[in-house]
């Protein structure tokens, strides 16, 4: 007997797959042990362990990249405990393929049989229709484990998130990599591969085990003579493109990558990040911006000439384009990296900004108020103000802060590069201005 969606309503065994199957089919594990690269969830200590041996599931998001083990993580947990498993995917489900999976599950838990409902990709829901999970999962009719590679954060309702663990897969690791295709050694025999060029084959895979099987699948097809160098496969099978999608939780984390590396003063893991979105396909001009806001944000006056550089390098990737355009961004990159590092200008904003919206509408002082009729300096508009060009050292003193404001240091320039020097200026004023005060 079998559900709507094709799954087996009573728990039997799941079917060998045929012999001319996929190769990440075939090599499907049968039991949670046999999971690699995620032992931090499925181990005795694991989360997922624990709640197997207790033999209660609580709702779970699966969140990680491509390729780790997600499904068959929510396929073995069903066969764990005993649970029927009802598997839809978001990408081709709607509102009434819901409410089916929903109604089935209903009929089911009368029958004194729970549901484990897989929802795989479950990000691509709209926020309406995982709204739509929140009654049957709070009333126990179903179990569910969503599947995605996108931040939960960002992804999901919250009130999904507030009745559903979030259990983090890790990408997976040349040791789990190296499991699997000794797994598909075994069932299929020795890949036509150097020592060297199997190495090269998982460092390409990317942390991504069914691309892996994949690549491994083709080299059984292609009835390969002689192994293969790192050369020649290199030329024999791509290389699996990075996941990067450019407004998604990829494109923050690297861009975060990039901006602390520059702001650590490390030129080496700046360019490297850099290098990581420019070949994932990022738009450069969004590069030349972030570098721009880290000149005025982590450099300022520590190095007054960062942010001119990062000014050029823009107009000269949109004068030469790609690639040769890149080269400028490079160059700011490098320039921003090996600069003297202050944040001064950007913690005076935040601080002046602060006061302004206390303090109101506060006037100026009458000694720096325009004016411009006779009027106006009959009632004291200006008076007593003093020319600072005319006055010793090119200095007055005067006072600019409004009355009932005391004066406030929002800018205080650090000790490194250029702000120095504008430190001793400031230094400089202010010994003046109590000497004249």
């Amino acid at each position: 007997m079998t559900d709507l969606f094709g799954q087996d309503a009573p728990q039997a065994p799941a079917a060998a797959p045929d012999s001319d199957a996929p190769l990440a089919d075939r090599l499907r594990p049968a039991t949670l042990g046999e999971v690699v690269g995620q032992e931090h969830l499925t181990g005795p200590q694991g989360a997922i362990g624990r709640m197997v041996a207790a033999g209660r599931l609580s709702s779970m998001i699966l969140w990680g990249p491509p390729g780790t083990g997600k499904t068959s993580i929510a396929r073995l947990l069903a066969d764990a405990v005993g649970m029927r498993y009802a598997a839809i995917s978001a990408v081709f489900s709607g509102v009434g393929d819901l409410k089916q999976a929903f109604a089935e599950a209903e009929k089911m838990a009368k029958a004194g049989r729970k549901t484990l409902l897989f929802v795989d990709e479950i990000h691509r829901f709209n926020r309406a229709q995982q709204d739509g999970f929140l009654p049957f999962v709070e009333r126990g009719v179903v179990t569910l484990v969503g599947a995605t590679t996108e931040n939960p954060s960002f992804a999901l309702n919250a009130a999904l998130l507030s009745r559903a663990q979030v259990l983090i897969l890790n990408r997976l690791d040349e040791a789990a990599l190296s499991a699997l295709l000794a797994k598909a050694e075994s069932l299929e025999g020795p890949l036509p591969l150097t020592a060297s060029a199997r190495e090269a084959l998982i460092a390409q895979a990317d942390g991504d085990g069914r691309f892996l099987l994949g690549q491994a699948e083709t080299l059984y097809a292609a009835g390969l003579s002689d192994p293969l160098d790192p050369g020649a496969l290199g030329q024999f099978l791509q290389r699996r493109v990075a996941v990067y999608d450019k407004d998604r939780d990829g494109h923050y984390n690297l861009i975060s990558a990039l901006h602390k590396a520059v702001r650590g003063s490390d030129p080496q893991a700046a360019l490297y990040w850099l290098a990581r979105m420019l070949t994932a396909g990022e738009e450069p001009l969004f590069l030349a911006r972030r570098l721009v806001r880290m000149a005025v944000e982590d450099i300022g006056m520590a190095d007054p000439h960062a942010l001119p550089q990062c000014m050029a390098a823009m107009e000269a990737y949109r004068f030469l384009g790609s690639p040769e355009g890149e080269l400028a961004l490079v160059q700011a990159c490098i320039y921003l990296a090996t600069a003297p590092k202050s944040n001064a200008a950007y913690l005076a904003q935040k601080a002046a900004w602060k006061a302004a919206k206390a303090t109101g509408s506060l006037a100026p002082p009458a000694n720096i108020l325009n004016a411009p009729t006779k009027l106006m300096k009959e009632i004291g508009y200006g008076a007593g103000y003093t020319y600072d060009h005319n006055a010793a050292d090119g200095f007055s003193g005067d006072n600019y802060w409004p009355e009932g404001m005391a004066a406030e240091a929002f800018y205080a320039p650090v000790d490194r590069g250029f702000e120095r020097e504008v430190k001793k200026r400031l230094d400089y004023w202010d010994k003046l201005r109590r000497t004249r005060g």
